[in-house]
């Protein structure tokens, strides 16, 4: 208690500087590999990936953010066991927030799309056990999270392959490839819709007091998915193309390609929303516990300045070094078409729909990586870059150890520091 009362102030102020760490590590990283099928498969360049992320993720992660957030990120650590010593709770916030920090940066570094969540869980996990005790840490949990690294790409590949393999028997593979597109394209469209409402509704809107069932998210997602298909239809009525038999591929690709901008734009709204928490949350728990005069609360308040921080170090992040991942999403696994992306990115949106209705733990990162397998897969093994994806791999399962490493190491410095 009387480290909180004797240096609060400087506590919280490193805390909100190692969030924005995180945060700018979550843009970096996280964000990057989001852009990364869009601005691949050629669908928009680096530039507008940048204008689209900066517009939603910041939209996202500013209006949808949190009213109210978890203290205890992920339910990973059981807070009446630190109830008498808040301030062990104060080390370990700050100490997760800047290993998951690091190693984001040092991931990203080297082009590798490593998970956010699994970085910050991980870094939690580290320090609650050297900090607090084994026993402080819900391991059924921490077995969920680890039990994505499976479920997230297996699920997001299968579907990819699905959607990709069906475009070309549907598409590519007819007389005349435009107008199947044409026939077609609005059903890809009304899934399109109605996958990326459900995910706005279930993972964006969630936090804004938009407390839908989720039978009531699928009647709104189906209406609006009706809506996106009918606007899908006018324009594709008004698209003008060259009659030419070599470009009518091309003016398939542009068909998608739309589309590809569209999936982008509420994609980067609902993950600013959702995973700008794995950075606020920490400062959040920091911030209520110092000015509780010590007190650990099962949730906190989200001021308007925490979610600006975040926002902010998203964005950063983002535009300062995100172009890393990007590529290594977009052009080193498997080379991408905007119908390619499109699959991707699709199926992608739909295996966290499906993961939400099932409260099944995923990572984004790796059911992006997953889509992207899935699309390159239906081309055949050889069409991807399979050193890239042992890479890819191997760092997964290096992230929650890594993370946990790490904090260990910082937790000890700051209770050296301030003991």
């Amino acid at each position: 208690m009387d480290v909180i009362a004797n240096h609060g102030f400087i506590l919280l102020a490193m805390t909100v500087a190692f969030g924005f760490f995180m945060a700018f590590g979550v843009g970096a990283n996280d964000v990057a590999n989001a852009m990364g099928t869009s601005v691949g498969s050629k669908a928009i360049t680096f530039k507008q990936a940048i204008v689209i992320a900066v517009v939603f993720e910041f939209a996202g992660a500013y209006l949808a953010g949190g009213e109210v957030t978890s203290t205890i990120r992920k339910g990973i650590i059981d807070p009446a066991i630190v109830q008498d010593t808040p301030e062990l709770l104060v080390y370990g916030m700050m100490s997760s927030l800047l290993a998951a920090g690091v190693w984001l940066l040092f991931a990203t570094t080297y082009g590798w799309p490593v998970s956010t969540t699994h970085s910050i869980v991980g870094a939690l996990v580290g320090f609650a056990v050297v900090g607090i005790s084994f026993e402080s840490v819900q391991w059924f949990k921490v077995g969920e999270i680890v039990s994505s690294w499976v479920i997230s790409p297996v699920m997001s590949g299968v579907i990819s392959f699905g959607l990709f393999m069906s475009v070309r028997r549907l598409i590519f593979n007819s007389d005349d490839p435009f107008l199947a597109a044409k026939r077609y394209a609005p059903i890809y469209i009304f899934m399109a819709g109605f996958v990326v409402a459900m995910v706005t509704l279930l993972k964006g809107l969630k936090h804004i007091g938009l407390n839908l069932t989720f039978q009531e998210s699928l009647v709104y997602a189906s209406g609006i998915a009706v809506l996106i298909s009918v606007m899908g239809v006018i324009a594709l009525a008004r698209l003008k193309v060259v009659d030419q038999p070599y470009l009518k591929l091309a003016n398939v690709e542009r068909v998608f390609g739309v589309m590809m901008i569209f999936m982008a734009c509420a994609m980067a709204f609902a993950h600013g929303s959702n995973d700008v928490a794995n950075a606020i949350g920490p400062i959040a728990a920091v911030n209520g516990i110092i000015s509780s005069g010590g007190e650990v609360l099962q949730e906190s308040a989200m001021p308007v300045w925490i979610l600006l921080v975040g926002g902010f170090g998203i964005v950063a992040g983002l535009v300062l070094y995100g172009y890393r991942v990007i590529r290594t999403i977009g052009t080193q696994i498997t080379e991408l078409t905007p119908s390619s992306g499109f699959a991707a990115t699709l199926a992608s949106a739909s295996t966290v729909v499906i993961a939400s209705a099932n409260s099944l733990p995923i990572s984004t990162t790796h059911v992006l990586v997953g889509g992207v397998l899935g699309v390159g897969l239906a081309r055949g093994i050889s069409a991807l870059n399979l050193r890239v994806v042992g890479t890819i791999i191997l760092c997964w399962l290096v992230t929650l150890p890594a993370g946990a490493c790490l904090s260990i190491l910082f937790f000890y410095m700051l209770q050296w520091v301030f003991g």
